[in-house]
Order: structure tokens, then sequence, then C-alpha cells
């Protein structure tokens, strides 16, 4: 029995606009207090010790990364939650007035596929009908906290007028899944696996040293340029506003910018070009491709 109803293997080459060879986005995921709220919900909480660390990113993280993106003219791409626009009502103007994409992250930074999906709905209306008020603009893009998916929630995003997920990682450029144009991430350049650290028994081990995690990036990064995908770094503002990783985040910029072969992109624009391009149709899987019941092999 297959796994899945999609059997293609080896897909043609990714074709970028302008004869590019690949695309690279700068996001930052904006989670600021939200992930420690609602992993406490319901609780008492006394200590201070976590809250106040993420409470840096909307405090000075935040700016100090938007300067340094300024400084080389990128334009990034932001995904807020809900909560996160409604605690600080002038973060979503900050941004835009950047030329930056501000984006959909959840309201309350809840796991999608832990919640009934009708609650996930009222939370995402949520997050649309106060990013409208706060900037008039509707129809944005959205990354589920955590980057876990359903695909009820894939279904949802379609139904309330989203126009791209960056949440999966099937392919390592621009895809369909179903009707919903997928720009993907990818864990080997999400900051936070390498320097998320409260002191919390969930943290493993201590900070990664910057200069290694640079290699690797570095790295990626030209792979990544050789097989032609996109290069989505995904920061987080009380991670990666510190001077450290600042630090670490000019040198790498200086690495790829001398490359005429790249795209600077926000992901609303890697997400346009991908749904009217002739890629669209190349790179198509279901919604619905899980099987979780395999058979016993018989022989005969």
């Amino acid at each position: 029995m297959r796994m899945h109803e999609h059997p293609t293997i080896n897909y043609p080459e990714y074709h970028w606009p302008a004869g590019k060879r690949c695309a690279v986005v700068f996001s930052l995921d904006l989670d600021a207090e939200s992930p420690f709220l609602w992993l406490h919900r319901g609780q008492q909480v006394q200590q201070l010790g976590e809250i106040e660390q993420r409470r840096f990113g909307p405090r000075q993280g935040l700016a100090r990364v938007v300067r340094l993106f300024a400084e080389y003219g990128i334009r990034g791409s932001f995904y807020v939650p809900g909560v996160v626009a409604q605690t600080y009502p002038g973060l979503l103007p900050f941004l835009l007035e950047g030329g930056h994409e501000i984006a959909h992250h959840g309201y309350y930074h809840e796991r999608i596929e832990a919640i009934p999906v009708a609650q996930a709905e009222d939370y995402l209306v949520m997050a649309q009908e106060l990013f409208c008020t706060q900037t008039g603009l509707s129809g944005l893009g959205h990354r589920a906290p955590s980057w876990e998916m359903t695909s009820d929630f894939l279904q949802t995003l379609e139904r309330r007028g989203v126009s791209y997920d960056s949440s999966l990682m099937g392919f390592d450029h621009p895809y369909h899944v179903g009707n919903m144009v997928e720009v993907p991430v990818q864990w080997t350049v999400d900051d936070a696996l390498y320097f998320r650290y409260t002191n919390s028994p969930r943290d493993k081990t201590h900070p990664a040293n910057p200069g290694a995690v640079l290699d690797s990036w570095i790295e990626e990064f030209e792979g990544v340029r050789e097989t032609g995908g996109l290069f989505m770094v995904t920061l987080h503002d009380w991670i990666s506003g510190r001077s450290q990783r600042l630090r670490l985040l000019r040198k790498l910029i200086a690495h790829i910018r001398h490359d005429p072969q790249v795209w600077w992109a926000r992901a609303d624009e890697v997400a346009a070009w991908h749904a009217a391009s002739p890629n669209r149709d190349l790179y198509r899987v279901p919604a619905h491709s899980i099987n979780t019941h395999f058979e016993s092999a018989t022989r005969g």
C-alpha cells in the first residue's frame, strides 16, 4: 500500500523570475511572549525570567533587526501573532512603513493540531479582523505557530481568503498543497534551533557557537543556489535581535548580497510569482495525503 496519493518523482527544475538562480527571503516570527503565555494558559505564572527575555524582542530586538534590514535594503516578511499586534498596536504600522510584509502567525501562537478546527478558525478570523482594523489590509499570508499544519486548516485558510501559507517543507521552493500556495520553511536556517535558551526544562543544551552557525547557513545557501531553490531564513525578535546574532546576520547578508543570481524577495512576492508562473501546475500535491494504516505484507 502506498503511503500517500502522489507517486511522482524527479520533478523538473524550478524557474525563478528574470533568470535568477535562487530566491532569498529573510523572515521573522515576531512571537514576543505569546508562546510562553499559550503554554501556561489558565495557570498562575509567578516567574518573570522567560517572559522578560521574550519581551526584549518588541522592546529592542525588532527595531535592531529592522535597522539592519534597512541598511542593506532588505524588505522582510514578518509573521505576527494577533495577541502581539494587539499588545503592541504600533508594531504593524511600523513594519509597513519600512516596506516589509506583515502576515498572520496564529492569534495566541496556538498549535493548530492541538485545538479543534473551529477554534483555530475563530482565532484566524480574530487575527484577520485585528490586522484589518490596524492597517486596512486583508488577504494576507500565514505561517503556522511551530510550523505545524493540518489538512482541515489548509482548507480553512483557503476559505478565509489567505493568500499563501509558509509552514511546510515538501519542496525547497514554492509549491501547491491542494489549492494553497506553500512558501516552504526549513529548520536548518531557523535561529531558534541554535539559540533558543530560557533556562527551562525544555532546554537540552546551551546556545550554539555563532561562528559555526554562520558557516552552516552559508553552506546551506550555497547548496540552495546550486540546486535553484529558496533560501528561507527564519528569525525571532527576542533571539536574533541580540548583538551577537545581529553580527552573524550582517556577515550572512554580506556573503549573499554580492551574488547577482539571487532574487531578494518577500515571501508574498515569492508566492505571487509562483501562482502566476509556469511553475504553478508542475508542483502540486494533494492536501489529504496521510495514510496511517499499513497492511501487513504477505508473501505468496
